[in-house]
């Protein structure tokens, strides 16, 4: 089977990859998009915080808007997954799941971050509706003055019920398993206000427009839980990357990696995981990226 070259190569097709997509071709560079159709992005029902849109915007509408915007200047875009990918004398050679290979000069992985579901059927209908939620940065406004659960099993959900006191004073805490809460942490949630259900939860469920968690004999009601179990770095393909310890690809000021030619941007590059940080990835990328190729092809 023939290779297939490009200038550049992104794995991911979410806001950080289609934004370093559109940049380079606008560079006048020749650029591929695998893309597996997962991004992240595509799964927000409605973004306020994203600059432009005094209404808030689909996820899905505006990947769609970006990508569309791309193509109009010419980028190139495959339905797939990259499995693999090794550096090279040329640049680097990645391979489809399909067994199809590309080789680009330089590579980019936009390959995200995945939140860790709760145990809670038809979860993702209770995302739409806005009954289980993930980033209080996003949409902790829309919670203000609400009863609001924060369901944890590790230490990051106490800060994040913690950071969800500046948007209401109704919060309850919630485990999946038991969890030691350290006297530290008893004391500051205590101080806050926030109570502490010591029993973990059984099961989750939406009913009558609440969202019902039982805890052994009790149950409690909330408007809104916010799921704080973690997520998943997808970083497989930055193999030969350094990584911090919670698994994003470290980068430069530039969004290169310790390995020459290879670029990370998004939410698999930083732990913000913020739409407007991940296009501000993609254009330092993109730049980055345009002066290391040297001048374009005429």
């Amino acid at each position: 089977m023939a290779l297939s070259q490009y200038d550049v190569l992104i794995v991911g097709g979410g806001p950080s990859g289609l934004t370093t997509a559109l940049y380079l071709a606008r560079f006048r560079r020749n650029v591929l998009v695998v893309d597996d159709g997962n991004s992240r992005a595509v799964k927000i029902p409605r973004s306020h915080n994203m600059p432009g849109y005094p209404e808030g915007v689909m996820g899905a509408e505006l990947v769609a808007a970006i990508r569309k915007q791309a193509a109009h200047y010419g980028v190139g875009f495959q339905s797939g997954r990259i499995v693999s990918q090794r550096k090279t004398e040329q640049g680097f050679s990645a391979e489809l799941q399909s067994g199809e290979e590309i080789a680009a000069r330089e590579l980019v992985l936009a390959t995200g971050a995945s939140d860790i579901e709760p145990p809670m059927p038809y979860f993702m209908d209770a995302v739409r509706c806005g009954a289980l939620r993930y980033c209080p940065v996003c949409d902790g406004y829309e919670v203000i003055g609400q009863m609001v659960g924060v369901l944890t099993d590790n230490a990051h959900g106490i800060r994040e019920a913690l950071y969800l006191r500046n948007f209401t004073h109704r919060l309850k805490l919630f485990f999946t398993q038991p969890f030691d809460l350290s006297a530290e942490h008893r004391l500051a949630l205590q101080e806050a206000g926030i109570e502490i259900v010591e029993h973990p939860v059984d099961s989750i469920r939406q009913w009558n427009g609440d969202v019902v968690l039982r805890c052994g004999e009790n149950e409690s009601r909330c408007d809104s839980v916010y799921s704080a179990l973690g997520m998943r770095v997808h970083s497989e393909l930055a193999q030969d990357a350094d990584l911090d310890d919670d698994g994003y690809i470290q980068t430069d000021a530039h969004q290169m990696t310790n390995i020459e030619g290879l670029y990370a941007v998004g939410d698999v590059s930083q732990g913000l995981n913020q739409i407007s940080v991940a296009i501000g990835n993609g254009a330092k990328a993109a730049a980055s990226i345009h002066l290391a190729l040297g001048r374009a092809w005429k």
